[in-house]
């Protein structure tokens, strides 16, 4: 039966699915947004197998009986690109802020997952309780994810002219509205980082990711339908957009729990 929490689910789950379908399609991982080097055994299996991973854990995503298994499963595989595949690049290159992004991007994912895996205990007949679904250990997540936004909004600026050329055409002073995002980036991750209505800034960021789907990736992907590298940003930028609202829905899943 279907469980639906709020307009999170939907996003994260068909993000990681589409991620999931192109690796399936072209036999390969995400591109530079999970970098698995060239030169590792069986990468080829391992990049269906990931594959295969991701549709099946977002399809479960969407049905009472296993989304609760399947946000955890989908938290820990992103933590593993977290770890495994944004970590080193991230130790071997720490000025760069494409690192610094990467590693945002993903970290942005993994907790969209732990929260949605929160959210979904809150609500169960019989939930775990486990460290991992305390308020405690949400707060420490939200703090990461302040960070994280903090990162997305020095993007903006270090590479705002490459912002800005993502921006169709007929939207105008796109150079000034890729500085003005990201002045927004850092401002929800500083409201985040300090408390200061985190919920309300979480909510502003999910709307703002959510933009950035249908006026820039839907209609890149739509100039270029045969680019998979435009694909994958749609993606990305769609699962990124889930994470921020499920993170949302998390500040309010205990005390709807609670009514239930």
């Amino acid at each position: 039966m279907f469980r639906f929490l709020g307009p999170g689910q939907i996003l994260f789950a068909s993000g990681l699915a589409g991620l999931g379908i192109l690796s399936l399609i072209h036999h390969d991982f995400a591109l530079q947004w999970q970098p698995v080097p060239a030169g590792v055994p069986a990468r080829e299996p391992l990049a269906l197998a990931s594959g295969m991973l991701l549709v099946a854990g977002a399809f479960a995503l969407l049905f009472r009986r296993g989304a609760r298994s399947a946000a955890l499963v989908l938290a820990l595989f992103l933590l593993g690109w977290v770890l495994l595949l944004q970590l080193p690049r991230l130790v071997m290159r720490p000025l760069s802020i494409a690192a610094w992004l990467g590693m945002g991007e993903s970290l942005t994912l993994m907790i969209g997952g732990w929260a949605l895996y929160a959210w979904l205990d809150a609500i169960a007949d019989r939930p775990v309780a486990g460290i991992a679904t305390t308020a405690n250990a949400m707060a420490y997540a939200r703090l990461l994810l302040g960070a994280a936004m903090v990162v997305f909004g020095l993007s903006h600026f270090a590479y705002a002219d490459f912002t800005a050329s993502m921006i169709p055409g007929w939207i105008p002073a796109r150079l000034g509205l890729a500085y003005l995002t990201g002045a927004a980036h850092l401002a929800a991750g500083a409201a985040l980082l300090m408390g200061i209505l985190p919920a309300l800034a979480v909510r502003l960021e999910a709307l703002m990711m959510s933009a950035f789907v249908l006026l820039v990736h839907l209609p890149a992907v739509a100039a270029q339908p045969a680019n998979r590298e435009q694909w994958t940003a749609l993606c990305i930028a769609t699962a990124l957009a889930g994470a921020m609202w499920s993170v949302s829905g998390s500040f309010t899943a205990r005390s709807r729990a609670a009514r239930a």
